[in-house]
């Protein structure tokens, strides 16, 4: 499937689901529950973003710090911004990392395999700590909340899937075997070099445990943060439901997006709201204005990456 086709179904899948949606719901009602909405909320809400967004270009640093490579740690940060700017318009955050592979190796073509594993391992580490904290969410639902054995179901399917790409990746013996079946393979599709060279930099970090540890540390309190901005945006619309709500629907929220349905979860994510928080008896309404207010904090957050994109793209000035 080429690329362009994939992002017209994502876009089709899109909007056919946000159809849905607004077929679904009083539009106007929806619309004067945004205008009445406490903006104080949703400030406080877009402050958390952008603060967790300079946590998450710490990760990228101490990955790349490990594996010797040396950059501004300012640098990281406004290549995340720009990053996240990016992946508003493609396909999930994976079109934000090739963002920052590219970027990266333009900047330093001297250590493009370790530029683009610690990009990879960033990625995996940051799902190993969703991970984490939907176990919690789901502990903390049992016993409380009905329908969760599907999701704890999902949660130890990727959960094992999870340990198996670690294995793979750390383990010198099933590295070996990896090497023997996968890379001649890539040799057929004259992609072998870039295979081994980057599975190589991403099994270094085997001699890194402390590093890894606190990455996934670091993503941790980075969610947390997230899910206290998601709890003030349905503040911000008057949902009166416990903050553990919250606890269980974020994670699984961030669990949801890495999966790429749509084109930047665009109608998965407006679903999501409307359909965990209707089991809580929230209006669709009030749910669907509150997944619209997180859908634009996140483009807010984004808008710093958009401005420097732009500053980059733009053509420099004749010489006078």
């Amino acid at each position: 499937m080429s690329r362009s086709t994939k992002v017209g179904l994502q876009l089709l899948v899109s909007g056919a689901v946000l159809a849905l949606l607004l077929w679904q719901i009083d539009l106007g009602q929806t619309i004067d529950i945004l205008k009445e909405s406490q903006w104080g909320y949703v400030l406080a809400s877009l402050a958390i973003f952008l603060a967790t967004t300079w946590l998450m270009a710490w990760r990228w640093w101490m990955l790349l710090r490990v594996r010797g490579v040396h950059e501004p740690y300012t640098w990281l940060v406004r290549m995340y911004f720009v990053s996240y700017a990016a992946s508003q318009v493609l396909p999930t955050a994976i079109g934000g990392d090739a963002v920052r592979i590219i970027e990266h190796a333009r900047r330093r073509p001297d250590v493009r395999a370790t530029a683009a594993g610690a990009v990879v391992m960033e990625r995996i580490l940051g799902a190993a700590g969703t991970l984490v904290l939907v176990a919690l969410a789901l502990a903390l639902a049992a016993g409380r909340y009905e329908g969760v054995r599907l999701l704890v179901i999902l949660e130890l399917a990727l959960f094992a899937a999870l340990v198996i790409l670690g294995l793979l990746l750390f383990s010198k013996q099933l590295g070996r075997h990896l090497e023997e079946r996968l890379f001649p393979l890539g040799k057929r599709l004259r992609i072998d070099g870039a295979m081994q060279s980057l599975y190589r930099t991403m099994h270094e970090y085997r001699n890194a445990p402390r590093a890894l540890f606190w990455v996934i540390v670091v993503t941790l309190f980075a969610q947390i943060g997230r899910v206290i901005a998601i709890w003030l945006c349905g503040e911000a619309v008057g949902i009166d439901v416990s903050p553990w709500v919250y606890v269980i629907l974020g994670p699984l929220l961030f669990l949801v997006q890495m999966i790429p349905f749509t084109l930047n979860g665009i109608g998965v994510r407006e679903a999501f709201f409307v359909g965990f928080l209707g089991r809580f008896d929230v209006p669709q309404e009030t749910a669907f204005a509150a997944g619209f207010l997180y859908f634009a904090v996140s483009i807010a957050t984004s808008l710093p990456g958009a401005i420097l994109f732009w500053r980059n793209m733009r053509p420099a000035a004749p010489a006078q």
